[in-house]
C-alpha cells in the first residue's frame, strides 16, 4: 500500500522494464490455453497531474506488435492504481498455416504500486468474435529500471 501522501499525489515516472507473464495466462477463450512466453520491454513513463487527473503517459519505447493498440499508452490514476482501457483487434492464432484470424477486443490492463517502487497487476481482454471469442486474463508487472545518473520513480 502506497502512504498517504504518495497516494494523494501519484507519480509514474521514469524507466520501467514491464513485464507480461502470457504463460500464466487463463480465461475461456482458445488463446488462454494456447502456450506463449512471457515478454517484456522497457518503457519510459512521466506523469501529469496538472489537470486534476493524474495520467502517466509512455513516452519512449518499442512500438506493440499489433499496430492496432491505441498509441501512446496513457494510465489514468483512480486513487488506488494505474490503469488503461483500449478497444483493438486480438490476433487469433488458429494453427500452424492457417491464417491468423483478427476480431475486436477490450481490454482492461490495471498497474498497483507497491511499496518497494515496483507495480504489479492484471491484463484482461474480452475478445468479442470469432474463434477466440472469451477472456484472457495476464498478470503483468512493472519494475524500475536504473541508469547511472538517473532517479527512477520520482516526480521532478
Amino acid at each position: 500500500m502506497l502512504p498517504a501522501a504518495a497516494a494523494a499525489n501519484p507519480a509514474w515516472d521514469g524507466r520501467y522494464e514491464i513485464v507480461t507473464y502470457a504463460s500464466d495466462k487463463m480465461g475461456s477463450s482458445i488463446a488462454a490455453a494456447q502456450p506463449e512466453p512471457d515478454f517484456s520491454a522497457q518503457y519510459v513513463l512521466a506523469t501529469d497531474c496538472s489537470a486534476g487527473l493524474c495520467v502517466a503517459t509512455v513516452v519512449s519505447g518499442p512500438a506493440p506488435s499489433n499496430p492496432t493498440i491505441p498509441q501512446p499508452v496513457r494510465y489514468t490514476w483512480d486513487g488506488a492504481r494505474w490503469q488503461y482501457s483500449y478497444n483493438w483487434q486480438w490476433e487469433c492464432f488458429r494453427g500452424d498455416g492457417v491464417p491468423s484470424q483478427y476480431a475486436p477486443a477490450r481490454s482492461r490492463v490495471f498497474y498497483a504500486p507497491d511499496i518497494d517502487g515496483q507495480l504489479f497487476g492484471t491484463w484482461q481482454t474480452e475478445i468479442l468474435s470469432g474463434a477466440c471469442r472469451g477472456t484472457v486474463v495476464m498478470p503483468v508487472a512493472a519494475r524500475p529500471v536504473s541508469s547511472p545518473g538517473t532517479l527512477v520513480g520520482l516526480a521532478l
